[in-house]
């Protein structure tokens, strides 16, 4: 079977490599333009591309999905299926090009959390599981049939890089069992119900601003979520502090100073509790503890080293 894989960042890897493994012909990789990278802002090219290179694999990276040359490629290699993981949205005259089509790894399980960001939200949103889920791909995002889907814990002290890490490997093993099926023409598709579905969209700068008239465990869930990318942040005397760590201490105390005091981040200091090793929150309910964040222009440090030299009172 000549497979097509499509995707960006690393999620992708160990599913090429199970693949491979499984004895499989990757026939080519298609991954974004390379692109300044780090804070060197040095050209390099995406986690996929440079894994493919390893692999004297052939690799495209098309600025746009639509060119002529790069379907005319496609059209070239005969392919039996695509793989996109993490990847852009597919237009129709690509993803019909292979003779059992084009499937998705998506990370939730679907129809909940539809769209970029589904391991972040989430956590984001408090889930104890969520999922993995293959799919074929239709010209709506994330709504074609699904193939296969696996359930999986989110504990207490996930955030969003460690169940991205568990879920890349699990999610290997159930690309491949759905290949092995697709080979075998071996498939019930189970239809998607629309009226289930939640949103997953991108993760934008005010996203990650924390809204400090939220409760803590609100606080705590988005600090989680998106950790330790791109990080959770407040602004406070006209500096950016980074949140990636943060335990919640209790959930019924309530502060008495004004919301809005909060939203703004003007009287932050009077909900705040500073000790020589702990820094708390007072939220609208709740007291949050910041264990690790990142004040502007230095590094990420925890809490007790950030109080040896700064203070928040």
């Amino acid at each position: 079977m000549k497979i097509v894989f499509m995707g960006t960042p690393d999620f992708g890897i160990p599913s090429v490599e199970k693949l491979i493994e499984k004895g499989y012909e990757i026939s080519a990789v298609v991954t974004a333009p390379d692109k300044e990278r780090g804070r060197g802002k040095k050209v390099t090219p995406t986690p996929i591309k440079e894994f493919a290179i390893d692999k004297d694999i052939i690799n495209f990276s098309p600025i746009s999905l639509r060119d002529k040359n790069f379907i005319e490629q496609l059209h070239k290699i005969n392919p039996d299926l695509f793989i996109t993981a993490a990847f852009r949205i597919l237009p129709r005259e690509v993803y019909t090009i292979p003779k059992y089509g084009s499937i998705n790894l998506h990370g939730s399980l679907l129809p909940k959390y539809r769209g970029a960001a589904p391991i972040q939200w989430a956590i984001i949103n408090g889930e104890t599981e969520t999922g993995l889920t293959t799919f074929l791909l239709e010209d709506k995002v994330d709504t074609g049939n699904i193939i296969l889907q696996e359930i999986i814990s989110i504990e207490p002290e996930d955030n969003f890089g460690t169940l991205y890490e568990k879920m890349k490997y699990i999610g290997a093993k159930l690309l491949v069992t759905t290949v092995e099926l697709i080979e075998k023409g071996n498939i019930k598709y189970l239809k998607q119900d629309d009226t289930l579905a939640t949103p997953a969209p991108k993760i934008t700068k005010e996203i990650c601003r924390i809204n400090w008239s939220k409760s803590a465990n609100e606080i705590h869930n988005l600090v989680r979520g998106l950790s330790p990318h791109p990080a959770a942040f407040f602004e406070y005397n006209g500096k950016i502090f980074k949140v990636y760590k943060t335990k919640v201490v209790d959930t019924e105390c309530e502060s008495n100073v004004p919301n809005s005091s909060l939203v703004n981040n003007i009287l932050l200091q009077d909900r705040i509790i500073q000790t020589k090793k702990e820094l708390l929150v007072q939220t609208i309910k709740g007291t949050l503890q910041l264990i690790e964040l990142q004040p502007e222009g230095r590094k990420r440090i925890t809490t007790e080293e950030f109080l040896r030299g700064y203070s928040l009172i």
